[in-house]
């Protein structure tokens, strides 16, 4: 391999890492209000944002199915997921992936929360999550309250850590 490949290939592989991060795009602030969607889960059943009303939910976005940092991303909502739903919120991932992909990733890690399919990308658009890479969201997660409110954007996801940090600003935020 030459230098130029292999300078290319590591800097593709720092943007994996990242998820992509976008330069330059404004993730959506605390306090807007959190764009409408509609997007099939991985059962191919519509989720539907207005049927939330009333629920905290966190709509978190990642780079792509049963990659390292995606996996350990959503075994780690999976394994709080208990803490989380005692609190009412809510868990729905979001990727390019399709209904398919979704479904198989689900299968494999015993993933009982919704992953929503947006292949066109028009739902990583709205809440900003696009990445420099084409077809692929950036990590970014934002935590709504139950009247649509965005309370927390989360900029830089530790993937391990990111369910446990939601959980603590979820009683924060509610004064438990």
């Amino acid at each position: 391999m030459t230098v130029g490949v292999v300078a290319l290939l590591a800097v593709l592989a720092v943007l994996l890492f990242l998820g992509g991060r976008a330069r330059g795009a404004e993730l959506l602030t605390a306090g807007s209000v959190a764009p409408g969607f509609a997007l099939p889960n991985q059962d191919g059943e519509r989720v539907d944002s207005a049927t939330l009303a009333g629920t905290w939910f966190v709509l978190y976005f990642y780079p792509r199915d049963d990659t390292p940092g995606c996996t350990k991303e959503a075994c780690a909502f999976r394994d709080r997921l208990g803490e989380l739903q005692a609190l009412g919120v809510r868990v729905l991932g979001v990727s390019f992936d399709d209904v398919a992909s979704h479904k198989a990733f689900a299968g494999k890690y015993h993933l009982t929360f919704d992953l929503l399919a947006d292949p066109s990308g028009e739902v990583v658009a709205r809440y900003h999550a696009r990445s420099i890479l084409p077809g692929v969201a950036r990590r970014v997660s934002y935590l709504v309250d139950g009247t649509g409110v965005i309370r927390k954007v989360y900029p830089d996801v530790s993937p391990t850590e990111h369910a446990g940090e939601i959980i603590a600003d979820v009683k924060a935020l509610r004064g438990t």
